[in-house]
């Protein structure tokens, strides 16, 4: 990612439940997540226990909040503080450099 952009870093770990309901879920959000304005991209891992982390890359804060507000979004939220998480948390953080090797 570029120098000066954001990164919003989620981390969770997954309760007990429908993964087949969280994956459609979750692919969904990637779609909507990258039709918002200044999205750049995004990273996401999750271990066998059930431990994860996505990261998302914005060109603004202001683009962060949009997105945070947006209307498909905060259902999601809600089921995952519901249903899907039993605990996370959530980063915002400036890019203040960015290094990349290639072989």
């Amino acid at each position: 990612m570029k120098k000066g952009c954001y990164a919003v870093i989620f981390s969770n770990q997954m309760k007990a439940i429908d993964d087949v309901f969280y994956q459609q879920l979750s692919k969904s959000l990637r779609k909507l997540a990258q039709d918002q304005k200044g999205y750049l991209g995004l990273e996401s891992y999750r271990n066998e226990d059930g431990a994860g982390v996505t990261i998302s890359y914005w060109e603004t804060k202001e683009a962060i909040v949009v997105w945070k507000k947006n209307s498909e979004h905060l259902v999601a939220q809600h089921y995952g503080r519901e249903k899907a998480y039993d605990h996370y948390s959530v980063q915002v953080c400036e890019v203040m450099r960015s290094y990349h090797h290639t072989s």
